[in-house]
């Protein structure tokens, strides 16, 4: 069992940025990805980006690339996501995932939803106003 707290959420004006964060209890073993999706009101859960916890590895979606960025903080076993340039389709609940017995070749599962995580945290809420 993976407990999953995510943080950082907020209400940014358009072109601001955030930093979500993702700790995860107890560490994650050798072979779990992360990730983060997110949920629109109306609209279907969407992968936005992944990283192999051992690897480093990252695959990230095509609407979020060269705004949005994983790092990994092994030793506090956190992920952050950094969220730069946000934009009002950015407003979304976003949510922190974790899959144990997957790799960097598994990411695009992951990401796709096609493996379904099985941890997810409770959401953090990011509203982006124009």
């Amino acid at each position: 069992q993976v407990h999953l707290v995510e943080s950082g959420g907020g209400s940014v004006q358009a072109g601001g940025s955030l930093r979500l964060s993702c700790e995860a209890s107890p560490y994650p073993n050798r072979r779990t990805c992360m990730g983060w999706f997110r949920q629109a009101p109306g609209k279907e859960r969407e992968g936005v980006a992944s990283i192999d916890f051992t690897g480093g590895g990252t695959l990230y979606a095509d609407s979020v690339k060269g705004r949005f960025t994983l790092s990994l903080d092994s030793a506090k076993a956190t992920l952050y996501l950094q969220i730069n340039s946000l934009k009002s389709e950015d407003t979304a609940m976003y949510y922190c995932a974790a899959e144990n017995i997957c790799s960097e070749r598994d990411l695009p599962s992951f990401l796709s939803g096609a493996l379904n995580p099985d941890y997810w945290g409770q959401g953090t809420q990011v509203t982006v106003s124009s």
